[in-house]
């Protein structure tokens, strides 16, 4: 629905909307009359010239009696107790209510009355009435009540039976009373009733009373009071079981409610079953997603997708007739119900399966049949101006009886409703196929993501992969409602210039070429425009993608001050994507323009060439022309919107196709089935080539550097249950092996054989992959609760400790990718997933690398050794010093197995083993006292986790309507001044538009009353032409035919007057009009610029703790989805609603000035309408929230997904993921049905009050008649608004309440720019420019806790660190070593105490220049895509010898010549470096900085022990007058340090040399140098 869906509808809004503006010229209809008449006159005994009179001798007519007030009543009840014969049965055992026999016993009773009365009738040939008649009414009824007592059964045995059943058919039985009780008081007046002589009277009197007593027990046993309370438990207990889909957490009530599933026709026409929600939203208890009813069967998302798929795999069996058909290892990649064959089949053939035709083969059928619908609904919308027609004349004339002018007034009641009802059903119909089709194609791109080679889904960014899921699904859905206009537009063009032909002859001609004209222009324009809409959308993804990656590295960001750099990157981004946005808008306001003008432009040339053919002008022609031209425009004018929908769904349509044709992972190819040395080995690779990047696209090196690691392994074997390590520099291609192994490599060549493929492996990757979920549930990763099994995990991974230590122990959630862990807390959690998996391989990425000696030791010795010790193990580390208890290694460099063999041959080759063995071994084996002294207290993850230990707070759904504080927001983002101006040419539009109306009735009426015209307004007879215009200018008037007798002159001198007055009147409408769209465009477009301006300057500036609790996708959230709905939704719909509003006003002015005693009806139904519209928005609005909140956990787990697709596949997850995903989708879907629905539910309503409007004045219209008041030229204007009506009504509504919701953007970003807790900005003491100079570091009794309400995780801290002094610090995980820099760097705020830097106290320097002056290296690697040059300078300060010399320091030079220089692009997250290679780049960083003070925090654990030692030779030369603080877990490290610092539980433990500590008894140091020893 975005700027596409073009400017044409805001106006068209205005004005009529729709087919209904329909000219017709008609010969009278005589013959159908006279007919009708002869009936009539036959059945009733009646003269001809009135054949049905309402009034006789002083009472009501008996035939109009017995027609209207006895047929119709009882022909409705019968059609609408019709729709209840469907009605299923229900589980037996509820509890009857007891008024269902009386009222079936009395329809039963009635249904007999009526047949009886028949005999007497026929009888009596008597002045009651023919008896043809009698027959005919008594037989009605018979039929209706004998229908209705078999619905009543129905309905009894149904859900209905516990209660009244529905209201509508009760009432409806009230319909057939006021013709019982006028026949009555006719016996009773004409005192027939009991005379003797008139037997058959005296029968029929006493049926009649029997039958108005059968009536009254009906009504009585209706009335019976009923127990209200357990209704809805009731509904629910006899609800069919097989679709009980209970919910956990449901309440009880609303659990087995499915939506319209075995509903009558009655309330599904009327969505009856919708009113206990919509009551519920009333009263605020729509909270959680639980509270909506289940989706229809036919919409659940299983039953779709398994549909999707089965006709996805019919046609790639089709495709690939000669590839051979099941694979081996099928069941590697089995979905469990039968749909192993897809991913096979997806992609073998040459000729991929297009989306498209497997949509059209599942849903086509069912989508093209609504076209009738749609056909039906359109035809009938003519009926109402043919009525319309026929009903003017009949004002006009004096001579039609009054039962015509009835009869004109049904039958518009009659066309109306059906049409309503029938647009209404059309419009439910595509609802519901939009929902199925959004569910097979957001489930078809997630089952691809994760059948795709790893490799390939690197073309495609995260973020774009999610996009596909959004904007893209969101457009083909949309495509769904615009492709019924493709063809009905063209038919409604066909009609109208038939009729135009048949007013002005071939003038039309003329006018239609410049009509047509206009279609390239504004074909030139839409094409423009969708230039421009995807250049935007170009523009967004990348911004979405930058922000993306800001919020990944916040924290590093903020280490770095480099908040303002990414701003700016952002800022440039957003402002070419504004670009394209302004030239979309003002482009929407020229198509605006055009529209509005061209009515005019092309009237007055038919009438010139009309002219100039030599004809007369009269006023005749000059209406109808007029309107037939306004209904001309309206389809050439959303033509080329409609026709854009459809070509943006194509668009859409190609981008996931290109998605979804990448090749899968085909691992039959991949791995070889059997093994050559027989069954002892569990791998082998026998000359296998791998690459990242598939063989095609190594030349387009787009993606992938040049210079991308080849792994070439000539002959690897492992045997089963060896411990194999594996050693090398960083890079050497040792996580590539891994890779290998589980197939996310591109294989060039060689054979690769894994025994026991099906089970997969137990994978823990180097940078842990953590969902967002408890601790628990992260490690169970699907399987079931094994109590024996977890705790023996637990231990081996050295988790038991910190989970006592966090608020909820393993029920505690995990945030974002883990963010609230320390690292190590990351690694060993992923560590226990693989264990608790229990496979036969195992493959571990350096899982020793984040934690401290203590630590990895136990890991080592209970985890690798222990729980592992009889399954094949493949290690990588730089540990080195624990690979001696391995089988074998595997030594590799640049991609290669340089050395095999045992440790003792290989390790000597990795140079630098640490130097002390002097560890007695009796302290292995220590008290246990002493050991739990030392565990730690707390950690990291409890700093940062709540009481609740629910960390994320749940998203917030506010209440209730939207605040006017937003509207305000929003009123002030575009500017007063400017605001007020758009509203004031909105109303001088609306006013010149209203007034030509007018005037054009005004014309009309002074015709009829200029006699010298030759006009003539004699009583025309019937057979004369008459006219009726109907426009979108809205305007309705009866013209009588023209003689050919020529016009006097002065009569065309009229016209030119007129015609002069209504052209000037429509130049100045379209002026405003033009003025108004551009004011519009221009408002809407500062406000977005302001919005996000506010919204981004406050998130750059939050704290750390916000980022940590808040997930990046709702954060992502604010950018994407709501910043495009301020963009461009909002604007569009707000654009829609003032006109929509404007228009109402100017229609009730109009109406209420033809008609004054309308108002006596429109009164009650405003009433209504006001109670109708908030009770709905109230229900929409949270129906709308809980859809938006559903939403985010399909995006969260996709992205979740994406990230973690390597662990994921190699633990054979894939089928579990997809489940989660369908049912993240199907909750969300059941909100938006119930949306969807609740919009139809409205707009019946209202339809319904269309129909009342339009009765009312024709009723109104036929009393004015009689009286011979009123003014058929007012009148006719006033009608041919009112057909307009409930287009009016439902869009005002659904245009307020879009607005509304779209509104709920804005106060999501308002909610961010006002809410979130922000650093201070503030700055005390100006420092100078080389402050800190000496690099002197105090803490002073510093206290600091992550939160309120949270243990403090530093206490009481103290320690100076002087100028060039090297400090390391140790301590266990979680001891409060990381936290020291965060106060350091003031990420957090101390609660007390003070940090002083050469004497300044670091509270009153200003943030940016702080973490300026500071240099760091920290835990997580950050790198954003860019250049390298990007991520080492992001401010571009320095030269490229600087940058040389700096990579030459860390040993990067090599690395980046092979990738291509440094401005060869990184890719997402440095995804073209190793992890260890990533942690050099952030070294680099940190050397380039002048910084006196350098933190560095574990930032050398992916890296090799030689590298290392080169990297601390650096540090050491480089920093050699600087002040450097250390986070270190491995020892070595630490001792080069001039004083080690211990910390224990968020205090100093020990501070002192490292020499003195290790001499020092039973100091922690000491301890922890033991530990770390093997």
């Amino acid at each position: 629905m975005g700027g596409s869906a073009g400017p044409g509808w805001g106006e068209r809004a205005g004005g009529v909307v729709g087919p209904a503006v329909l000219l017709l010229a008609l010969p009278g209809p005589v013959s159908s009359r006279q007919e009708m008449e002869n009936i009539l006159t036959g059945l009733c005994g009646t003269g001809p010239e009135d054949p049905l009179p309402l009034w006789v001798h002083g009472s009501i007519g008996h035939c109009f009696n017995q027609l209207t007030l006895n047929a119709i009543p009882h022909t409705i009840l019968a059609a609408v107790s019709a729709c209840f014969l469907g009605t299923p049965r229900s589980g037996s055992g509820v509890p009857r209510w007891p008024g269902w026999r009386c009222r079936i016993a009395a329809s039963f009773i009635l249904a007999v009355l009526f047949l009886a009365d028949i005999i007497p009738a026929t009888i009596s040939q008597q002045e009651l009435g023919p008896a043809y008649l009698e027959v005919l009414a008594d037989g009605i009824a018979a039929l209706t009540w004998l229908t209705h007592g078999v619905a009543l059964l129905m309905l009894c045995r149904s859900m209905h039976g516990s209660t009244r059943g529905p209201a509508a058919l009760a009432l409806l039985t009230l319909l057939p009373l006021p013709s019982l009780i006028i026949t009555l008081v006719w016996y009773c007046q004409s005192r027939t009733a009991w005379s003797p002589a008139h037997p058959a009277v005296s029968s029929r009197f006493t049926i009649l009373c029997l039958q108005l007593a059968s009536l009254l027990v009906y009504v009585i046993s209706y009335l019976v009071p009923t127990t209200e309370r357990h209704e809805f438990l009731s509904i629910n207990s006899s609800w069919p079981q097989d679709q009980l889909i209970s919910e956990p957490g449901t309440s009880v009530l609303v659990q087995q409610r499915v939506a319209e599933d075995g509903e009558s026709w009655l309330s599904r026409f009327f969505y009856a079953w919708m009113n206990p929600l919509m009551e519920r939203g009333y009263q605020w208890k729509l909270n959680q997603p639980q509270d909506v009813y289940l989706l229809p069967r036919q919409l659940q998302a299983a039953r779709v997708c398994d549909r999707f798929y089965a006709c996805w795999q019919k046609k790639a069996a089709l495709h690939q007739v000669e590839e051979e058909t099941v694979s081996l290892t099928s069941p590697i990649i089995a979905l469990g119900d039968g749909s192993s064959d897809v991913r096979d089949s997806l992609h073998r053939a040459q000729e991929p399966v297009r989306l498209f035709s497997v949509l059209h083969a599942v849903f086509g059928l069912r989508f093209y049949s609504l076209g009738l619908l749609k056909l039906a609904g359109s035809l009938l919308s003519f009926s109402g101006p043919l009525l319309l027609n026929l009903l003017v004349n009949f004002m006009e004339s004096r001579q039609e009886p009054l039962s015509h002018g009835v009869l004109y007034a049904l039958g518009l009641f009659a066309g109306s409703f059906l049409g309503a009802l029938l647009r209404n059903q059309f419009s439910h119909e595509v609802n519901k196929m939009t929902l199925m089709v959004r569910a097979a194609v957001i489930s078809a791109i997630y089952r691809k993501a994760l059948r795709v080679g790893g490799t390939r889904l690197s073309r495609f960014t995260v973020g774009e992969i999610v996009n596909f899921m959004s904007t893209d699904a969101s457009r083909l859905v949309n495509f769904c409602l615009s492709f019924h206009e493709v063809w009905s537009l063209p038919f409604q063009f066909a009609i109208t210039l038939y009729l135009l032909y048949q007013q002005v002859g071939v003038a039309f001609l003329g006018g239609l070429a410049l009509a047509l004209l206009l279609v390239p222009i504004n074909k030139v324009i839409a094409n423009r425009i969708m230039m421009s809409n995807k250049e935007m959308l170009q523009h967004k993804d990348a911004r979405v993608k930058l922000m993306t990656e800001f919020l990944r590295g916040i924290r590093v960001i903020k280490f770095y001050a480099w908040e303002k750099h990414f701003s700016s990157r952002i800022n440039a981004c957003r402002a070419q994507e504004l670009q394209k946005l302004r030239a979309i808008k003002y482009l929407d306001a020229v198509c605006v323009y055009l529209w509005a003008a061209l009515p005019v432009v092309v009237s007055i040339v038919i009438f010139i060439t009309y002219v100039l053919l030599g004809h007369q002008l009269t006023a005749t022609k000059v209406f109808t022309a007029l309107a037939l031209v306004g209904m001309l425009i309206l389809p050439l004018n959303s033509f080329p919107w409609v026709l854009n929908g459809t070509l943006e769904a194509k668009v859409s349509l190609d981008r996931i196709q290109r998605f979804l044709e990448l090749e899968d992972q085909d691992l039959e190819a991949y791995y070889a089935l059997g093994s050559p040395s027989g069954t002892a080995s569990a791998i082998e690779m026998r000359g296998a080539d791998f690459s990242w990047a598939p063989v095609k696209e190594e030349s387009s090196s787009q993606p992938f550097p040049t210079g991308t690691l080849q792994l070439h392994i000539e002959n690897l074997s492992v045997r089963k249950g060896m411990l194999l390590g594996v050693v090398g520099k960083v890079g050497s291609g040792k996580s590539s092996l891994l890779a290998a192994i589980t197939g996310e490599l591109v294989k060039q060549g060689g054979r690769v054989y894994v025994c026991d493929l099906e089970q997969g492996f137990g994978l823990a990757t180097q940078e842990p992959w953590i969902q967002f979920a408890t601790v628990r549930e992260n490690i169970l990763f699907g399987r079931d609760y094994n109590a024996r099994l977890y705790e023996e995990v637990l231990d081996a991974c050295a988790l038991s400790e910190d989970l006592n230590i966090l608020p909820a122990g393993d029920q505690t959630e995990v945030g974002e990718n883990g963010v609230t862990l320390s690292g190590g807390q990351k690694a060993r959690i992923a560590l226990a997933r693989a264990v608790y998996q229990e496979k036969e391989l195992y493959l571990l990425d350096d899982p020793l690398a984040a934690v401290d000696a203590d630590v990895a030791n136990h890991l080592m010795r209970k985890c690798v050794l222990g729980v592992l010790q009889h399954k094949t193990r493949i290690l990588c580390t730089h540990r080195t010093e624990f690979l001696e208890k391995a089988d074998a290694l595997v030594l590799m460099d640049n991609g290669r197995i340089v050395k095999t063999g045992p440790p003792a041959d290989i390790l000597p080759l990795v140079e630098a083993i640490p130097k002390f063995k002097d560890v007695d071994k009796r302290q292995k084996d220590k008290a246990p006292d002493e050991q739990s002294q030392e565990e730690d207290i707390e950690t990291e993850a409890e700093e940062s986790s709540q009481d609740n230990h629910l960390l994320h707070k749940e998203e917030e759904k506010k209440e209730g309507a939207v605040a006017f504080q937003v509207y305000k927001a929003y009123w002030l983002s575009v500017g007063s001044c400017l605001a007020l101006s758009i509203l004031f040419s909105l109303l001088l539009m609306q006013a010149s538009r209203n007034i030509s109306d007018w005037w054009l009735s005004h014309w009309i009426s002074s015709i009829s009353q200029t006699p010298n015209t030759s006009v003539t307004v004699c009583a025309v007879s019937l057979p004369s032409v008459e006219l009726l215009l109907f426009s979108t200018v809205g305007l309705v008037s009866p013209i009588q035919a023209l003689d050919t007798a020529p016009v006097p002159s002065n009569a065309s001198a009229d016209v030119n007057f007129y015609l002069m007055v209504y052209g000037s009147i429509a130049g100045a409408n379209s002026l405003f009009t033009i003025f108004r769209a551009f004011l519009f465009a221009y408002g809407t477009i500062r406000a977005a610029v302001v919005i996000h301006n506010r919204l981004l300057q406050r998130v750059v500036k939050a704290t750390v703790t916000f980022f940590d609790t808040t997930p990046t996708g709702r954060i992502l959230n604010r950018f994407s989805s709501d910043l495009y709905c301020v963009d461009d939704t909002l604007p569009f719909i707000l654009n829609i609603f003032l006109a929509n509003m404007y228009g109402l006003l100017g229609m009730l002015v109009i109406i209420t000035y033809g008609l004054p005693w309308i108002g006596l009806v429109l009164l009650p139904l405003a009433a209504l309408y006001f109670s109708i519209q908030r009770y709905y928005r109230r229900t929409s609005r949270e129906l709308k929230r809980l859809y938006n909140l559903t939403l985010s956990p399909i995006y969260t787990h996709f992205s979740e997904t994406l990230s973690g697709l390597s662990s994921i596949r190699a633990m054979r997850a894939a089928e579990r993921f997809e489940l989660e995903n369908q049912l993240h989708l199907e909750q969300n879907q059941r909100c938006l049905f119930a949306s969807n629905t609740a919009v139809q539910w409205l707009d019946i309503r209202l339809q319904m009050i269309g129909v009342a409007v339009i009765t009312a004045i024709a009723g109104i219209a036929i009393i004015q008649h009689q009286k011979e008041l009123g003014n058929p030229g007012l009148v006719g204007l006033a009608l041919s608004y009112a057909l307009s009506v409930t287009n009016l009504l439902s869009g005002l509504i659904s245009s307020f309440t879009m607005t509304e919701t779209m509104m709920v953007s804005v106060e999501r970003t308002e909610e961010y720019t006002t809410d979130i807790p922000v650093e201070p900005q503030d700055k005390v003491v100006q420092v100078a420019a080389d402050w800190p100079s000496r690099g002197l570091v105090e803490f002073q009794h510093v206290v600091l806790a992550y939160r309120a309400g949270l243990p403090n995780a530093l206490d009481g801290v103290s320690f100076t660190v002087y100028p060039g002094e090297k400090v390391g610090v140790v301590g266990r995980t979680g001891s409060g070593k990381s936290t020291l820099f965060l106060a350091l760097f003031r990420m957090l705020e101390l609660k007390a105490g003070r940090i002083l830097l050469d004497g300044v106290d670091s509270r009153l320097v200003g943030l940016e220049e702080l973490r300026s002056r500071l240099a760091i290296i920290p835990q997580d690697p950050f790198l954003f895509s860019g250049s390298i040059r990007e991520n080492l300078d992001p401010q571009g300060k320095r030269t490229d010898a600087e940058l040389h010399e700096v990579l030459e320091q860390c040993h990067l030079r090599d690395a980046v010549t092979r990738m291509g220089g440094l401005d060869s692009e990184l890719g997402e997250r440095g995804k073209s470096l190793s992890v260890g290679q990533r942690q050099l780049v952030c070294l680099a960083r940190a050397l380039l900085t002048q910084a006196k003070v350098l933190c560095i925090d574990e930032a050398t654990a992916s890296v090799d022990q030689q590298t290392e030692q080169l990297l601390q030779q650096t540090i050491r030369q480089r920093f050699a007058d600087k002040t450097v603080l250390t986070i270190a877990h491995r020892l070595n490290t630490v001792l080069d340090s001039d004083r080690v610092l211990v910390m224990q539980a968020g205090r100093v433990a020990e501070l002192g040399s490292p020499s003195s500590l290790r001499q020092q008894d039973g100091s922690l140091f000491q301890r922890l140098l033991r530990s770390g020893q093997l």
